[in-house]
Parts: C-alpha cells; structure tokens; sequence
C-alpha cells in the first residue's frame, strides 16, 4: 500500500479531490431517479464528467508517486470531462426550448480542441504563444454562447424561473471557474514556472468547483424544475 507523507499537499489534493467527485457522482447517480424527461440525460452527463474526473485523478495521484507532476492525467480528464460540461448546458437549454443540431456540434468541436490546442502548447508540440491564444479564443467562443447565443435565448424565453436561476450559476463557474486553465496555462508556459505541484494542487482545488458544484447544481436546477411543474398542474 501506498502511503504518502503527512506534508504532501499535493497528494493530499489529489485524494481530496478523488473522494468528493466520486461522492459525486454517487450523488449525481442518484439523482438521475430524482428528475425525468431529458433532465436524466444532462443529470447522466454531468455524473459521467465527474466518473472520468475521478479516473484522472486516481491515475494522476499513482504517477505522483514518482515524484513528477502529472499535468499530461489533468488535460486527458479535460479534454473529455469539458465538453461533456459544455453538452450538459446544451441539453439543459434543449430541455426548456429549442437549440440547433448545428450549435452541438460546434460546442463539441470547440471545446475538445479548446483543450487539445493548450495541452499541445504546454507540452512543446506548438509555438506556446499561439496555443495560449488559439486555446483562449475557443473559451471566450463558448462563453459568448453561453451569454449571448441560442441556448441564453432558450433559457430565457422559457421563464422557468429554476432554470434561469440554475443556468445562472452554471454560466458563472464556467467563466470564473474555468479561468484557472488559461491562467495555468499561461504561467507554465510564459512564465517559466517549474511548478513543483502547487499548480496541480490549484487545479484539484478548483475541481470542487468546476466539477462538483457544477454537477450539483444541474441537479438541483432539474429538481426544481420538476417541482416547479408539478405544482402547476396540480394548481
């Protein structure tokens, strides 16, 4: 067995976050059962994201041991857990309106290479300078989306005032949440940061945001809805 010293913050992150996004997921799990219609897919979604986070970091906390810090185990959970976020938000908006077959797949698109274009910066395979940029413009696309695109129209038009309200929150991770990437990003690549693990403690911090929160408040916008609708049909 694997024991790690008492003043290893980094590992003790890496556990941290490793048991509260399976508690999460287990919540998330549950919660399926707790809402109906389309909500169980985007409720599902959300779980699978947390799953895969608790994949990621379990295989990161095990290479930890070899006394490297395993940023290459965070972009394989980003690369599939952000989109998975981002087609949360897309059913969350297709659920109280209407959105386009053709919005999904430029989510997918953006937010897999938004992801892909930064690991490839960091990891010397493209010029730094331009994968930083590039990785940025696909964020501010998708929070452009979300602000003022189709699926902020669907939330608002439908006056489901849990759903506006959960949207809400869901919207601010992904703009203050989600800004620790680019902001890691741009310290380990312009910066000439050795990080040394504080980084990936940073990130498995913000995994209790950007991740678990997240998660729970799909959940609990869903609950809501679904008691918002049946106390109108039985008034």
């Amino acid at each position: 067995m694997t024991v790690f010293e008492t003043p290893d913050l980094t590992a003790a992150s890496y556990s941290a976050a490793l048991f509260g996004l399976i508690a999460t997921s287990v919540l998330l799990l549950m919660g399926t059962a707790w809402v109906r219609g389309h909500w169980k897919l985007v409720v599902t979604l959300c779980a699978c994201s947390t799953i895969i986070g608790a994949l990621a970091a379990y295989e990161a906390r095990a290479a930890w041991q070899s006394g490297a810090v395993p940023v290459v185990y965070h972009y394989v959970g980003w690369v599939v857990t952000m989109p998975i976020q981002v087609l949360a938000l897309f059913f969350m908006a297709n659920c109280v309106g209407k959105v386009s077959m053709g919005l999904f797949w430029r989510l997918v698109v953006v937010s897999v290479l938004m992801v892909f274009v930064r690991y490839l910066g960091e990891a010397g395979y493209m010029h730094p300078t331009l994968a930083f940029l590039i990785g940025l413009i696909f964020w501010l696309y998708i929070l452009g989306e979300l602000f003022f695109g189709k699926m902020d129209l669907a939330i608002r038009d439908s006056l489901n005032k849990p759903v506006i309200r959960g949207y809400f929150w869901l919207r601010l991770i992904v703009t203050v949440g989600w800004a620790i990437y680019p902001l890691g990003n741009f310290i380990t690549s312009f910066g000439g940061y050795d990080d040394g693990g504080a980084l990936a403690v940073a990130y498995n911090v913000a995994d209790f945001l950007n991740r678990m929160a997240f998660g729970a408040a799909v959940l609990s916008a869903g609950m809501l809805a679904m008691q918002s609708a049946d106390e109108k049909v039985q008034g």
